[in-house]
């Protein structure tokens, strides 16, 4: 159940967007020299994985048309790969055309799908034999915090097992912060992580900048990298194993203060 990227620390997963409307500007790349400066600055700052979407996913936007997103991944890979050919590269995305394209034409390693709408997803990636991360969907539900955890579980409890079923073996999960859910939800998810790490999966966190942040603060997104910074480091006391951020740097501190705090606490 483990994949092979996953080292001895959590892992750094910087966000880069494609696009011309994703929630925070500054994690929008749409030329050339952007893209490769983006890179060059993660790399720079200690990120080890790069999730590259073409197709924004924020609350209310309108996804663009399946070429459209075909051609601004392919433009993005081809500068990134002849730049970097051996970095790992993670692919947001939930259109399985987009997935093939992206392993088969340039040795991407990660899936991200933040929907898992495609019914040709699970096959793709089973055929692909990449590492795919499974997202709790985006549905508004009304429970209760305490049963929406528990529906959480059962979801990826379930899912995993039907993923396997069909060939899918890497499988990391995204319990989908922020996707359809209230506040109440979002920070009960947050101190229910150990019970989704009993699944045995690797576990991956998008928390960044995102409005159980900044709602709760009264701040804007923009503001929000302190308060990104703290439900970081309670997510990694929670078990996160992939930190997926706009802010690399203070992403890759926040783990190692926590690495040597942990180090520390388990050796005596």
């Amino acid at each position: 159940m483990t994949t092979t990227y996953i080292k001895n620390q959590p892992q750094v997963m910087g966000i880069i967007n494609i696009t011309p409307d994703s929630f925070f500007k500054d994690s929008r790349c749409e030329s050339k020299e952007a893209i490769l400066s983006k890179i060059e600055q993660f790399i720079e700052e200690g990120a080890s994985i790069f999730d590259i979407g073409a197709c924004s996913t924020r609350p209310g936007s309108a996804p663009v048309g399946e070429e459209e997103e075909l051609s601004r991944m392919r433009n993005a890979l081809e500068v990134i790969r002849n730049a970097h050919p051996d970095i790992c590269l993670s692919i947001d995305t939930f259109r399985a055309s987009v997935a093939r394209m992206s392993v088969k034409e340039f040795g991407a390693q990660i899936i991200n799908d933040v929907y898992g709408s495609d019914p040709k997803m699970a096959e793709t990636v089973a055929e692909l034999d990449c590492s795919y991360v499974f997202t709790h969907p985006h549905e508004v539900d009304s429970s209760s915090p305490d049963e929406l955890i528990r529906k959480i579980f059962a979801f990826f409890a379930d899912g995993t097992k039907a993923l396997r079923e069909k060939g899918v073996q890497k499988i990391i999960i995204d319990p989908g912060f922020g996707f359809g859910k209230t506040m109440d939800q979002n920070f009960a998810l947050l101190s229910s992580q150990l019970e989704l790490k009993a699944l045995g999966y690797p576990l991956l966190v998008g928390i960044s900048r995102k409005r159980m942040i900044w709602q709760t603060l009264d701040i804007t997104p923009d503001e929000a990298l302190n308060g990104t910074t703290v439900l970081n480091t309670l997510s990694l006391i929670g078990g996160a194993d992939i930190l997926r951020v706009h802010d690399v740097k203070e992403a890759k501190q926040c783990i190692d203060l926590y690495t040597r705090y942990y180090n520390n606490k388990v050796q005596k």
